[in-house]
């Protein structure tokens, strides 16, 4: 039998997670009424509200059944109880870009990542480039807006 893919992930991208999901059940009683509702002003073929409602039951059912796979793959990971020299899953880094000024990043998991508020996806260009490295080191990335490098300057687990 295949081994399921665990997805790391931080706990508030767990909870975040979670709670999108516990939203979209919610809403599932809400679409069944709308659905009855446009059934009894009577011809579906031509019934507008009947047709949205039934679009909207299928995407809410298609995000259910993601959200669900991912919230029974999710792999917890606590970044304050890691340590060591080498950057991985949960560390957050401080790198010195091409022209010397600090830029600081988390790697999180790819449903968590968003890059204006400092978090990047392990699976990311840079994400990539940056696991396993060590202080000192230097890395050279190819992202969208161009060849970059940087040298890493400071890793954290907090």
């Amino acid at each position: 039998m295949a081994s399921v893919e665990k997805l790391p992930m931080l706990a508030d991208g767990y909870e975040r997670l979670v709670a999108e999901l516990k939203a979209l059940r919610e809403e599932r009683p809400l679409i069944v009424d709308a659905i009855e509702e446009a059934r009894a002003h009577g011809d579906l073929s031509e019934n507008a509200e009947y047709h949205a409602a039934k679009e909207r039951q299928g995407q809410v059912e298609a995000s259910i059944a993601d959200l669900e796979d991912r919230v029974s793959r999710a792999q917890i990971i606590d970044p304050t109880t890691l340590s060591g020299d080498k950057i991985i899953f949960g560390a957050t880094v401080t790198l010195l870009d091409d022209d010397d000024k600090p830029v600081r990043y988390q790697i999180v998991g790819p449903y968590e990542a968003d890059a204006k508020v400092g978090r990047i996806s392990y699976n990311s260009p840079l994400g990539r480039a940056l696991i396993g490295r060590r202080i000192e080191e230097e890395i050279e990335v190819t992202v969208p807006a161009g060849d970059r490098s940087y040298l890493v300057q400071k890793i954290e687990f907090i």
